[in-house]
């Protein structure tokens, strides 16, 4: 029998292979699965500030429709000294009637001060209406009710600065009942605009993208069950 000589080794370090990563093992025994990353989703930016050109507009619009008809009736139709002009009888006619009192002669006065206390009280209202619009930065419908009750307003201001009284012309009647108050453009859009303020729908809530509930919208709906 004849003996193998033993291999030498090879000379050089020897290398291991490289281990594998053990996973994790969950509470049943089986590997858990890997973790997902959590990818932070970007806000959308806020919605940029509503203009109040809607506003503005209807505002400068009825003030000047409102200017130019009491010019119109009063002064170019001379309706102050004829007093009367019958255009489609009962139902709409010329009547002419200086209102010293609020809208259809309501708290009317021959008192100079109630005068200057009417004109102080529509312009704070109206500056109240604007700041409010500034603010709160409404829709477009917001914008034309408060835009009418403003330039409504201003357009009675006028009257009692220039001539002491709102000069009020428009009559509309019945067939056998006679009403016996006037108007004007003003006193129409005054009324409409506040109507509207009034029954405008209220701020609907944050919609994220899609038009879905943001999450902060959800958050405070689970906070309030």
């Amino acid at each position: 029998m004849t003996e193998t000589p033993d291999t030498p080794a090879p000379d050089g370090p020897r290398t291991e292979a490289p281990k594998k990563p053990r996973r994790k093992l969950a509470a049943d025994g089986n590997p858990a699965a890997p973790r997902k990353r959590r990818t932070l989703k970007a806000e959308p930016p806020p919605p940029s500030p509503r203009l109040l050109w809607w506003a503005a507009g209807v505002a400068l619009a009825v003030l000047l429709i409102d200017q130019l008809s009491k010019w119109v009736v009063v002064h170019a139709l001379n309706l102050k000294e004829v007093q009367a002009i019958d255009v489609i009888d009962p139902w709409l006619n010329l009547r002419m009637a200086w209102n010293q009192g609020v809208n259809f002669g309501l708290f009317g006065s021959d008192a100079e001060l109630m005068r200057w206390v009417l004109v102080g009280v529509a312009a704070v209202i109206c500056i109240w209406v604007a700041v409010w619009l500034w603010r709160a930065r409404p829709g477009r419908l917001a914008q034309v009710a408060a835009g009418l009750l403003i330039g409504g307003a201003l357009g009675n201001v006028i009257d009692r600065v220039a001539y002491g009284a709102v000069a009020d012309f428009l009559n509309m009647s019945l067939p056998g009942w006679r009403n016996p108050y006037s108007f004007n453009v003003a006193d129409i859009a005054i009324f409409a605009g506040a109507l509207g303020l009034v029954i405008q729908p209220g701020p609907k809530p944050n919609a994220g993208a899609g038009g879905k509930p943001s999450d902060k919208t959800r958050d405070a709906g689970r906070r309030t069950r």
